[in-house]
């Protein structure tokens, strides 16, 4: 596999934005690991409240304009500018550009002279309509319909095999669209598991707070236990602008008091956390691969999740490292089954630690090399 000179990645955020989650991790990573390898890469991306315009880390230059919408034609300007010698990327010419199509992709193929491979972790039609009625049509209109024109000749990365189907059903043709998995950050050293009551159990959520998330579940599924009697707690680790409508659905659950909501943790705490949880929940609507479960997994702790958010029936092995339930109910009674049975929870817990252990992001950078050797072939080019 060829190490291209050259690599511009694309994505609307990055980890440290407010709202970054796991498809900017994932790009980074892959950005990282490019670069450990030799790769010059630039990570164009939007702004926000304290970051750097122009800052060089882990090895890749970033570069930030633009906000949540106003990214999209920012960066295309960007990309033109620096093809006649003006902007941040004047002088640069690269060999391969990854569009990350979060919702909508940039389209920078239509302005970049390098081959252009489209990251797409998962189709957004059951996230659109939060965006409102008006946007949501018009995005997904994008999504569905003018991006697979625009890409009929690109080639595609997913991360798990539901998400591949997804974009099948768009039109996108099955032989341009390589599956990358995630890979997983190696564990903090010396990582220290909080104390616990007595017979109490800790559950937790890894998530950004968004709607679609739907941490409300896992707050159902908190207010059921302790009416059964269970002495429950739940970590929900993670923030977002959906926050202040979870505490109050918390306060009318009437569990204030046994839910904590960590916020954006460093990953010392995160994995703590995940540590001291015995079950890890991911009630997401929608989930393209699910990184969360996996981090949960390198300490043991199974995730129970829903089979309709699609890319998690490639995360979790139903039955072997996890469940898959089918709406809050089943959430809540595969909770308790677990909780009753211990045995059967480190049954799963190790499984799913086994699973975890396959994953790096050296591996998911192999499989994207892969993809720039295709793209990048003579034939490709011709075509």
């Amino acid at each position: 596999m060829h190490v291209p000179s050259d690599v511009l990645l694309l994505c609307w955020r990055d980890t440290g934005h407010p709202q970054g989650g796991g498809s900017e991790t994932y790009l980074e990573r892959v950005g990282a690991e490019l670069a450990r390898r030799g790769a010059r890469v630039t990570f164009l991306t939007s702004g926000y409240r304290g970051a750097a315009r122009d800052e060089v880390r882990d090895g890749m230059r970033f570069v930030r304009a633009g906000g949540r919408i106003s990214v999209y034609p920012v960066m295309l300007a960007t990309i033109l500018a620096g093809r006649i010698g003006l902007g941040p990327l004047a002088g640069r010419g690269p060999d391969v550009v990854v569009d990350t199509q979060n919702g909508v992709p940039f389209f920078s193929a239509l302005v970049s002279a390098a081959p252009t491979v489209v990251l797409v972790h998962h189709c957004h039609r059951e996230q659109w309509p939060v965006a409102g009625r008006l946007l949501g049509r018009v995005g997904w209109f994008i999504e569905s319909r003018v991006s697979p024109r625009v890409h009929r000749r690109n080639r595609y990365v997913t991360v798990s095999a539901p998400s591949k189907s997804e974009l099948v059903e768009l039109g996108v043709d099955a032989d341009r669209i390589s599956v990358v998995r995630n890979g997983v950050d190696p564990l903090p050293a010396g990582i220290d598991t909080p104390a616990s009551e007595p017979g109490q159990v800790r559950l937790c959520v890894l998530s950004r707070l968004v709607p679609h998330k739907q941490v409300e579940d896992a707050l159902t599924v908190l207010a059921r236990l302790r009416r059964e009697g269970v002495d429950a707690r739940l970590d929900v680790i993670g923030g977002g602008w959906w926050s202040d409508e979870l505490r109050s659905a918390a306060d009318e659950l009437g569990v204030t008091d046994d839910v904590v909501f960590h916020g954006h943790v460093d990953e010392r705490c995160k994995h703590e956390l995940l540590a001291g949880a015995r079950v890890h929940l991911m009630p997401s609507r929608k989930e393209g691969w699910g990184l969360a479960v996996v981090e949960a997994a390198q300490h043991g702790v199974p995730t129970i999740g829903y089979r309709s958010a699609a890319g998690l029936t490639d995360s979790i092995d139903d039955g072997d490292t996890g469940l898959l339930v089918d709406g809050v109910d089943e959430l809540a009674s595969a909770t308790r089954k677990l909780i009753d049975n211990p045995d059967e929870t480190r049954r799963l817990g190790r499984n799913a630690r086994i699973k975890a252990s396959r994953y790096s992001w050296s591996v998911t950078c192999d499989g994207f090399l892969e993809v720039f050797d295709a793209v990048r072939s003579p034939r490709a080019r011709r075509r």
